[in-house]
């Protein structure tokens, strides 16, 4: 079985103007890589130089009501990944698990393969969260408050 990556897949840690690829499982990955990562879960990450890949993964666990959307879920696995913050929801793995689906920055998310992303929100029933478009882009962050001496 042949995994597709994209020709540029990211090959470091991304930093906070940089980007990550999505991932969704294949027909291949093992059982316990699958058990740990959850069906569902948004995968992001990059390749390594040794030919695996590094990635987080966000599954909601805990049914946070701010998670309930697959985008979202992208979106705070890629701050915990670019921002190299603590969690569990990370592993190296064999290319042979994952495909690549599309990228995630600060900006947005572009799905480049949106049937892979479908079947697997589907296989995992959680359609209801899958996102409306290929193209999410993400509002900035706002302004800094102004302090006003008085």
């Amino acid at each position: 079985m042949t995994v597709l990556m994209g020709q540029d897949l990211p090959l470091e840690r991304p930093d906070a103007t940089g980007r990550a690829a999505l991932f969704v499982p294949t027909a291949a990955i093992k059982g316990d890589v699958l058990e740990a990562v959850r069906m569902g879960a948004a995968i992001v990450g990059y390749g390594n130089h040794d030919r695996t890949l590094t990635i987080y993964y966000e599954s909601n666990r805990f049914n946070e009501a701010n998670l309930a959307k697959w985008e979202q879920k992208a979106r705070k696995a890629f701050e915990r990944l670019s921002e190299n913050l603590p969690t569990v929801s990370k592993m190296v793995s064999k290319p042979e698990n994952f495909e690549q689906v599309g990228y995630i920055s600060n900006k947005g998310i572009l799905i480049r393969r949106m049937e892979k992303l479908m079947n697997w929100l589907e296989k995992s029933d959680a359609l209801d969260s899958a996102p409306a478009g290929e193209t999410i882009d993400f509002a900035p962050p706002p302004p800094p408050k102004k302090i006003v001496a008085e």
